[in-house]
Parts: C-alpha cells; structure tokens; sequence
C-alpha cells in the first residue's frame, strides 16, 4: 500500500502552494496596474517640472534667476544651475530612471542622460534658446523596489495562510486523528471510551456515528458469548447423562463400541471447554503483570523441560488480559508439544514484546500457515488427523490476540520446524 502523508501536512501543502501561488498573482497585478502606472505617472510628472523649471530659468533675467533657483530649492527640492559639470552617468538598471529620461527626451525632442554627483542625480535639460541648464534632485526619488514589495507579500501572505490553515486543519484533523485511534484500539470488548462529539458538525455526525456502532457491536458480542457460554454449559448437562449411561451398560456391549463413543464424548466435551474459553476471554479487563516470572509459571506449569531463552530488558510490565493471555501462551505450547516434539521459548524483550514458541516438528507449508487459523483447519501428511485436539486451540489463540490487540504469525523456524510469534506492546 502506498504510503499518504497526514491530513494535516496535506492540507497544509496546498493551501500553502494556494498562497504562494495567490502572492504571486498578487504580485503580478500590483506591479501590472498599480506600481508600474504610478511609476510612469511619477515619472512623467518629474519630467515636466525638470523641462518646466529649465525653460523657465532661461527665460528669466539673470538676476531673477537666484530667486527662482531658492524657490525651486525650497518648494521641489530641485537644484538649478547654469555651469554643466562633467559628471559621471547613473548605472542602469533603475526603472524609473529609465522612464524619467524617456520621458525627459519627448519634451526637449533630444536624448539625454542622467548623471551622479554630490549625492544627487543631475540632467541637462536642453531649450529652444540653445542653453541647457543642469538640474539636480534627490537620488532616492522614485527609488522603487518592486522586487522588496512582491518579497514582502509573498512572506506575509504565507505566514498568514500557513498560520490559518495550521489551526483550521488541527481542528479537523485532530478529532479524525482521536477516531482514527479510537477504531484501531477498538476490540469489542468493554472498557471503551466513547469519542467526544464535538467540532464542526461532520465531524460531530462522525463520532455520534461511530459511537452508536461501537456500542452496538459492544451490544452484539456480549449477546453472542452470553449466548454461546450458555449454550456450552447447558451442553454439560446431557454429556455427563451419555458418561452415566455409558457406565451403566452390560458388559456384553462391545467394549470397542464403548470407547469410540467415550472418546467421541471426550472430544465434544474439549470442544464445550474451548468454546467456554474463548467466551470468557474476550471479555476480560486488562491489567498490569511482570511478564518474564509469568511465563515461567506457565512453561512450568506445562513442562518444565521446556527452555525459557530472555534477551532485554530484565523486568518488563505489560499491561494486557491475563487469563485470555494464559490462554493463548497455554495453546501455543500445547500445539508444539503435540505436533512438533522438543520445544523451547524465546522472549525478546525490545519496544514490543516478541514471545516466540519453537518447535522442531515437520513445519507448516507456507501456504497453510494462515489456514490453520481457521476452526477446525487441519494440515494433511505431516500433521495427521489422529494427533487429538479438538481442532480450535489456534482458531481460539488467533481469535484471542483480534480481540486483545496481541499479534500471532507462524515462521519456519531455525530448525525446520515452527516457530510461532506472539507480539505484545508494552505497557
């Protein structure tokens, strides 16, 4: 399957782009029809005082000249003078500068040229009279930065989206992230701790949904173990009157007849024993026990030949259903004893808790070992129908892991044999 990244990164992917993409667009129509026509109105405005100004310096008397010159300095913030310096060009590059002169050059009909000096910018502005007096105004005068402006919107319009969009998708995403583990933790058993319905109203209809159905497959299972605990024990009942009738017969019944029908009476009674089992170990609270001294009191319990191998840590708490546990740990030693001989355990101890139950039997085909999950699943050849059992103790283990959380897979083990692994998480 492949691998999606998170609601949140997702969204905020996008509407990240959104705004990158938006800033531009932004960008683009500031420059289009708000920053390059005011530039170019600025500029032709700045070119007619210039022309202005110089068509009317020359047409004033020399000594009406120094007033106009202080007006000029005062009011436009424009220097005037009749000596034309030899100073150096202005670099290009600058747009508005370029405009300026453009715009400069149509008035006087002659191309001119922007110089740099004395921290001003210089032109001289040619007339009808032949003079072309030099004019200085401030270098930093319509200095626009287009590139500073699109920066700006870029960032801010990012920040703002990415900000919004971080509390808006945690909003959402965070109740989904709450049903999303609540639907992976729920077994169907009780203890379970209904989603708060809260949020926009989908997410409300959401949990309020997902409620209803966890409690009504809570409903339904307890109804199925009630029902088949009951059925199961009501069995007992007329099993022990076939045992006493069996007993109770003449001895001139055939004794081979006899046992069959024991031994059929034994099965169905293990069958009745597992099925109460299982009933009651899907329902069992979960509590906190010391796993390492636990397994051995059940590989003790079974056969103290078996060897118990630990790797980690020395004391481990997992907090789990101990009974459904036992269980399941009993089933898992019972099937390789039975079927495989020599059996030897080994727990590793790492952030989840693998219990790995090995024997050196004949192995399971790979084709098999999820089959043999199943009720009353037997493999041909190497594992016979003549072994006994009842054929549900790893229906039983596999149920009991769904219903805990727990995880069975069967490998081939080191030997040739099985090895069968239980994972557990730590408390």
């Amino acid at each position: 399957m492949a691998r999606t990244g998170s609601l949140r990164a997702r969204t905020n992917s996008v509407l990240g782009l959104s705004a990158i993409a938006i800033a531009i667009i932004a960008v683009v129509a500031l420059d289009t029809f708000v920053t390059t026509p005011i530039t170019e109105r600025a500029a032709n405005d700045e070119a007619g005082l210039l022309v202005l100004s110089a068509q009317t310096w020359v047409e004033l008397l020399p000594d009406r000249r120094p007033h106009f010159e202080l007006e000029l300095l005062i009011n436009h913030d424009l220097t005037i003078s009749g000596e034309n310096r030899d100073l150096p060009a202005v670099l290009p590059g600058n747009e508005y500068h370029e405009m300026l002169v453009k715009e400069i050059g149509k008035r006087v009909g002659e191309t001119v040229v922007l110089l740099e000096g004395d921290d001003l910018l210089w032109v001289n502005v040619p007339t009808e009279s032949g003079l072309a007096p030099q004019i200085g105004f401030a270098s930093q005068r319509g200095n626009v930065q287009p590139g500073y402006v699109a920066l700006l919107i870029l960032v801010a319009g990012t920040i703002v989206v990415f900000g919004t969009s971080f509390l808006m998708v945690r909003w959402v995403a965070d109740p989904l992230n709450r049903a999303a583990k609540a639907a992976q933790s729920f077994r169907g058993a009780t203890g379970f701790v209904p989603l708060p319905e809260e949020g926009p109203r989908e997410l409300v209809s959401l949990a309020s949904s997902f409620n209803d159905m966890a409690h009504e497959i809570m409903s339904l299972m307890a109804n199925r173990t009630t029902l088949l605990a009951g059925v199961s024990h009501d069995l007992r009942t007329p099993l022990a009157r076939m045992r006493f009738a069996l007993e109770l017969l003449p001895e001139s019944v055939d004794q081979n007849l006899v046992n069959r029908l024991d031994r059929n009476l034994g099965a169905m009674d293990e069958l009745i024993e597992d099925a109460l089992r299982f009933a009651r170990g899907t329902q069992e609270a979960s509590v906190e026990i010391e796993l390492r001294e636990f397994l051995r009191s059940v590989v003790n319990g079974v056969d103290k030949t078996i060897s118990l191998t630990w790797k980690g840590d020395e004391e481990v708490i997992v907090n789990t259903a101990l009974g459904a546990l036992e269980r399941v740990f009993n089933n898992l030693l019972a099937n390789a004893l039975q079927h495989g001989g020599t059996t030897e355990v080994r727990v590793d101890a790492g952030e989840n808790i693998d219990i790995h139950v090995i024997d050196n039997g004949p192995g399971i085909p790979a084709q098999d070992r999820e089959k043999v999950f199943q009720p009353f699943y037997r493999i041909e050849g190497s594992r016979s129908r003549h072994t006994g059992g009842s054929g549900l103790g790893l229906a039983i283990v596999h149920q009991l892991c769904q219903a805990h959380g727990w995880r069975i897979e069967l490998f081939e083990g080191d030997a040739g044999g099985t090895d069968a692994r239980l994972t557990l998480p730590t408390a």
